[in-house]
């Protein structure tokens, strides 16, 4: 049996990026979310709240939903959040989170929630539970995020909707 795992395609260096793409707006799912399946279902004032289904494509191998498909729901229920009181085209990233996986999903739509809990300069602290249909927690998601130092990244800019320049 051979256990070496090999690539699909032969040539990647075509599809590893750098990668130009156009969000809708500041508050909107960029590819890895839209893959995902999220919804933003509301984003402001420091709160956002995201919807992601539990597609057989983001099961693990017991069949329950994948840690990490759960985590990035979280993790993006706390962008939206952050993206709802800072200024458009702020570059920031995730520095730290700590999750605490609570139940296990089966099946249905899971439901993140999410808050700033702390701002401090260029540093924001974030907070997100992720609920099953019944309304369970099934995790718990804190985070830390930095923004960049001039709130832009050297060389990364965003596109606008219209497709014209980048911005920053």
């Amino acid at each position: 049996m051979d256990n070496q795992i090999k690539p699909e395609v032969e040539n990647t260096e075509h599809l590893t990026g750098p990668h130009k793409f156009e969000m809708e707006s500041w508050i909107s799912c960029a590819p890895f979310e839209r893959l995902l399946n999220m919804k933003i279902v509301e984003a402001s004032e420091g709160r956002a709240t995201l919807t992601m289904p539990f597609f057989v494509d983001f099961a693990q191998g017991a069949g329950l939903m994948h840690g990490g498909a759960l985590v990035s729901l979280a993790d993006t229920a706390v962008v939206m959040a952050i993206k709802s009181v800072i200024d458009p085209q702020t570059h920031f990233a995730t520095i730290s989170l700590e999750t605490k996986f609570l139940y296990p999903v089966k099946q249905g739509i899971v439901t993140a929630r999410a808050r700033i809990t702390n701002q401090k300069e260029n540093i924001l602290h974030g907070q997100a539970t992720v609920y099953n249909e019944e309304e369970r927690s099934v995790l718990a998601f804190t985070s830390t995020f930095k923004m960049a130092k001039d709130k832009k990244i050297k060389n990364i800019a965003f596109q606008d909707t219209l497709g014209s320049e980048p911005i920053g």
